[in-house]
């Protein structure tokens, strides 16, 4: 059976979007996946925003908009963004306490076998512009992934999931890219939602059994 890695990320909005014609793909081939979380680029590789531009957003923020539209999904800015940004300066804060908790928590689901379904229920809650870290909005997005939230956490060991966290971006650079999504297929890399079709046309060319 092929077997395909998916690289993912909390605030990925592309991630997110991903996350849909996934799920359709693994009802529809016989394909085992595993979601390796990584941390966002705003943490792995901060440079890569330096000299971006204002366009470069702005292009963001309109391809997302309607890539939601097409797939008939919803999506809306984060409430809190899981990157905390200095409102005065632009840059990426020393302290980042909501994604090192989100992505220390996926990776604890992942180890529990209720990766995919977590990053399903937190990645819709995170992106549908719900104040996510307020209430109980995600102990029951985590409950609909069959876990137990104050459990997931007791279980966090920080040291442990951080190293995990930091093989799983040097795993992705080793597949052949760094960002996310990524989808690795017995070893070949996928970059962007928008290559889910590409995943497909090369299982069929593996004569991968549909289900």
């Amino acid at each position: 059976m092929s077997h395909i890695d998916l690289y993912w990320s909390f605030r990925s909005p592309y991630s997110y979007l991903a996350l849909k014609p996934t799920l359709a793909l693994l009802q529809e081939w016989d394909v085992q996946l595993t979601v390796k979380i990584v941390m966002p680029l705003a943490i792995r590789q901060p440079e890569f925003f330096v000299g971006r531009g204002p366009q470069w957003m702005a292009y963001l923020l309109r391809d997302i908009v309607r890539l939601a539209q097409m797939s008939e999904q919803t999506l809306a800015m984060p409430s809190p963004d899981p990157i905390v940004v200095d409102p005065k300066t632009g840059e990426f804060a020393p302290d980042q306490p909501h994604i090192w908790r989100l992505s220390r928590l996926g990776v604890t689901a992942c180890m529990a076998g209720r990766g995919l379904a977590f990053i399903n229920e937190v990645g819709a809650l995170i992106w549908t512009g719900v104040p996510w870290d307020q209430g109980t909005h995600l102990a029951d997005a985590v409950a609909r992934a069959g876990l137990d939230l104050a459990d997931l956490e007791a279980a966090i060991e920080a040291d442990k999931m951080d190293a995990i966290l930091a093989q799983n971006d040097k795993d992705l650079r080793a597949a052949g890219h760094w960002g996310v999504p990524t989808f690795v297929l017995d070893g070949e890399p996928f970059f962007g939602q928008d290559r889910i079709d590409v995943v497909k046309w090369r299982l069929q060319q593996l004569g991968v059994k549909k289900r």
